[in-house]
């Protein structure tokens, strides 16, 4: 029971961030080879205590990664900085959660990511939309969802996800202005 409620709310926790990074329009990565010299790789004795520290679940096995996996790892500590505190909390919430779940858990999640991935811009605008809904649902509302998904068997939930419209299963959106 527990384990179930934790995968769907995994799913709609990877729904919000996976929609604003949909809209997050960066240029496509330079073609390999034009990245450029990389910097030589840097034993952890050399990184910074600041580095160290937002590095330190890699501290054991920081100095056997390749000198580009580093620099990407480096790269990643330079944006950690400048988050503002409640994302970097958010962000350690998403990595404790995955690293407590199952190989099969983190299989789902990486197939539902995918799924996300294939949806049309518009569907997932849809999805973000719905997902802020139940977000800002109140909490016996949002359990008695949670209860209703929990207590269907696999084949009723893929139905339900498969039938879901947009003003399903959360209410409609606030008029606007309220």
């Amino acid at each position: 029971m527990r384990r179930h409620r934790a995968v769907f709310a995994l799913m709609l926790a990877l729904a919000m961030p996976l929609a604003a990074t949909a809209q997050d329009h960066r240029a496509p990565p330079p073609p390999v080879g034009e990245e450029g010299p990389l910097p030589p790789p840097r034993p952890w004795k050399q990184l910074t205590p600041d580095e160290q520290d937002i590095l330190a679940p890699l501290a054991s096995d920081w100095d056997t990664f390749p000198a580009a996996r580093q620099s990407r790892m480096l790269e990643k500590a330079q944006r950690w900085r400048g988050l503002p505190p409640e994302r970097r909390a958010q962000i350690r919430e998403r990595i404790e959660r995955w690293q407590h779940m199952t190989p099969e858990e983190r299989a789902q999640a990486r197939a539902n990511r995918q799924k996300f991935q294939d949806l049309s811009p518009e569907q997932r605008d849809k999805l973000h939309d719905a997902f802020e809904r139940f977000r800002n649902l109140p909490p016996e509302q949002r359990r008695t969802l949670m209860d209703k998904w929990r207590d269907q068997t696999p084949e009723q939930r893929r139905q339900w996800v498969d039938n879901l419209g947009p003003n399903d299963a959360v209410p409609p959106p606030p008029p606007p202005g309220h």
